[in-house]
């Protein structure tokens, strides 16, 4: 089949790789965001999608709009049979969604119905979800709501952040997506409408939203580390500055006050609203990130983080 693939991120562009590896399918153009700027240069660089593209001498299509009329034209040009979507950032219109004869078909990081959005890894953490997975659907009008063409299912570790379980569940997401278009190709696949019961939503994660609170319970505050690890981080505040921790977990409680940090011989916890949070990996303001121990031993008495 020709296929057009929808992504930006470096996810997509992950998956991106695997279809052009192992697919017996031609990737014949790439729908992404336009060119973004880049630290303090502002200098505008393509996304991870559109360089790989790029490298493999493939066609590169970054409308500002998803509803720019010359996406469509060009679209119906081509022709592509089918359009896989991963993480591209953007709605797509009806008017596209018919043009592909076997339609648009999205690799999504969940068990639809369950936390459609997106951010369904991070809210799956966050709910401290034991098992999530990858589903393949065909993409509709509504958030992610399409019948079901394939699932598969991922075990979540203890200790697994999100940076983490993207990874894995891309590498699984890949090879969903790659049996998937093969059932197309062949004829054979089946799709499931999504039950209406069970849908959770999953909005991106905020700078504001992960802000720790210490009230709460510590094994709650360790999925909240988790899920906002590599983006936007936890953090918290410390004499007046933004203090970030990057990794933690929920330990028994040894009296501490909610908020008061303790250096100890070989760690450093946190008082909770249910228990103690032992840091096992910070970054202070200012600084690289270190060890949770390692700037215990700069800690002269106790502190309060804010």
């Amino acid at each position: 089949m020709r296929l057009v693939f929808a992504g930006t991120p470096q996810v997509a562009a992950d998956t991106l790789a695997q279809l052009l590896e192992h697919s017996a399918h031609e990737v014949v153009a790439v729908l992404t965001r336009p060119d973004a700027p880049l630290g303090r240069s502002s200098r505008l660089v393509p996304s991870p999608v559109a360089q790989l593209a790029i490298e493999h001498g493939i066609e590169v299509l970054r409308p500002e709009r998803a509803r720019d009329p010359h996406l469509a034209a060009r679209l119906a040009e081509i022709a592509p049979d089918c359009c896989p979507v991963v993480a591209y950032g953007g709605l797509i219109p009806q008017a596209l969604l018919e043009l592909p004869k076997h339609g648009w078909i999205n690799v999504h990081f969940s068990l639809l119905p369950r936390w459609r959005g997106a951010a369904p890894v991070q809210h799956a953490i966050l709910a401290g979800d034991e098992i999530t997975g990858v589903t393949v659907f065909e993409l509709v009008a509504a958030l992610d709501a399409g019948p079901v063409l394939a699932t598969a299912e991922y075990r979540l570790g203890e200790q697994e952040t999100t940076g983490e379980a993207l990874a894995a569940l891309q590498l699984l997401g890949g090879q969903v997506l790659l049996s998937t278009l093969a059932a197309i190709a062949a004829g054979t696949v089946t799709a499931i409408a999504q039950p209406e019961a069970g849908v959770t939503l999953a909005p991106k994660l905020t700078v504001a939203a992960a802000r720790i609170d210490w009230s709460a319970p510590a094994g709650q505050i360790q999925r909240q580390v988790l899920a906002n690890n590599p983006s936007p981080m936890a953090w918290t505040e410390l004499d007046g500055q933004r203090f970030r921790v990057l990794a933690a977990r929920a330990a028994e409680s040894s009296g501490l006050e909610v908020g008061v940090v303790r250096a100890e011989k070989r760690r450093v916890v946190v008082g909770t609203g249910d228990g103690d949070l032992e840091l096992l990996s910070v970054q202070p303001a200012g600084r690289k990130a270190v060890a949770g121990a390692d700037w215990g031993r700069g800690l002269r008495e106790l502190g309060r983080f804010q």
